[in-house]
């Protein structure tokens, strides 16, 4: 059984295609990890690589197919199209393999020919349809170590939305001839942490196994596009602000452990006492700005009532004199129970609040949805978001570094000055301090 794609990782496509060592040359062998004992080898030698069809119990279907760019042939009299890879926004476009000079019509050679029978797999009009459905394994040439071959970086997992037929010029005499380009849409992989088993092409490379049992290996965003086609792709799309997502259970402390001890009694602490909460949320927000190399100025808690979505405030400078200039932080506390998750709409009350020159802190004893912070990313929000474990992280810290490890030493420190910090200033007014 082989192993796993992973997007953006350089694999090593040693001429020698050696299956059994999992390293070449320090990278992961492209051979070794795409290894299906007693099967063909999946190769990369050309530009366009169809594995061959094999007869499943539903009828014929083709395992995977394998696209190659070589960026740096590209303008090259025997490439003189660019290809593009968009994998921020999930997209690529990629050309044929008709080339000036060919006498076969255009669409017969053997890489259009493929992509063309894979597009009106892309097409199924039933779930059904869309099951037997190719998926494309993008691949692009990379340089390393002074050379132009032997390395590729995989780009991800992708179907073909359009295809095009277009008038291109190349070859020696720069004749015009007649090609076909695609625009393929890159799946999410962010439910795999962005890989492709090759479990699943296996399955569809044996034919004993039904389409719907080779579907089951399939990462999530494939399964929802067979099940709901291609109206579903503008939120099946890779987007680099999804890749940035932090799951949910990697917000939350291990079972068992001392982050969680320290987060139990944080919120037994501050169960019910809002307006102490804020205070701790505040000093933590501090600590985790200026840990990261800002010049930060706590400002004061909002009063009980009216404090219009903000419950702290405090202040960024960043550089001096002419060259510097100030942001407004306003900051948002929520003490909640372990397992809950702060929602997109929850954030947007503090983000409505942000002006221009203005960011946001979100501090919270739970944890954020992944759509919540799909939105934030996507739409640029200027807010950080501090979850229950980086909360309980920084904390221990403070505890280490002034209270010799007693936490609860450290809380009382930090609360015990917060009356004197309490007001109903307007935000901006710490710009002026």
């Amino acid at each position: 059984m082989g192993g796993r794609l992973r997007v953006g990782q350089v694999y090593r496509y040693a001429s020698g295609k050696d299956q059994a060592s999992p390293e070449v040359d320090g990278f992961p062998n492209f051979h070794h990890v795409t290894h299906s004992p007693g099967l063909k080898r999946a190769l990369l030698e050309r530009g366009i690589n169809g594995m061959a069809k094999v007869s499943a119990p539903g009828g014929a279907r083709r395992p995977a197919i394998f696209i190659r760019s070589s960026p740096w042939k590209a303008g090259t009299e025997q490439t003189p199209w660019h290809d593009v890879f968009d994998m921020d926004n999930g997209h690529v476009r990629y050309f044929g393999d008709h080339k000036a000079g060919l006498s076969a019509t255009p669409g017969t050679t053997t890489g259009n020919a493929t992509l063309l029978d894979a597009f009106d797999g892309y097409q199924g009009h039933t779930p059904e349809d869309r099951t037997k459905a190719t998926p494309l394994l993008l691949f692009r040439s990379v340089s390393r170590n002074g050379q132009p071959k032997g390395h590729v970086e995989f780009c991800g997992l992708g179907v073909i939305e359009r295809t095009e037929r277009l008038v291109q010029w190349g070859g020696r005499e720069h004749t015009t001839f007649v090609n076909y380009v695609y625009d393929i849409a890159l799946i999410d992989l962010t439910a795999e942490d962005e890989e492709v088993t090759w479990e699943w092409i296996e399955a569809r490379r044996n034919g004993a196994v039904a389409d719907s049992a080779a579907l089951d290996l399939a990462p999530k965003a494939w399964r929802e596009w067979v099940k709901n086609g291609n109206s579903a792709l503008p939120r099946l799309r890779r987007r680099v602000a999804r890749a940035k997502v932090t799951k949910v259970r990697d917000q939350r402390p291990q079972p068992g452990s001392p982050e969680l001890v320290d987060l139990e009694l944080v919120y037994k602490h501050f169960d019910g006492r809002k307006h102490d909460f804020e205070a701790l949320a505040s000093a933590v927000a501090a600590r985790v700005l200026r840990g990261s190399g800002h010049s930060y100025v706590e400002g004061w808690l909002t009063r009980r009532s009216g404090d219009g979505g903000a419950d702290f405030v405090g202040r960024i400078d960043l550089g001096s004199g002419l060259a510097g200039t100030s942001l407004v932080v306003l900051g948002q506390a929520k003490c909640v129970k372990l397992d809950n998750l702060v929602s997109a709409e929850q954030i947007a009350r503090i983000v409505a609040r942000l002006r221009r020159g203005w960011i946001g802190v979100y501090v919270t004893t739970g944890a954020y949805s992944e759509p919540a912070q799909t939105e934030i990313v996507e739409d640029q929000y200027p807010i950080v978001l501090i979850n229950g474990l980086d909360l309980v992280r920084e904390l221990r810290g403070m505890a280490r570094d002034d209270h010799g490890g007693n936490l609860t030493a450290c809380i009382e420190h930090i609360l015990a000055g917060q009356e004197t910090v309490i007001t109903n200033r307007r935000p901006e007014e710490i710009l002026l301090e």
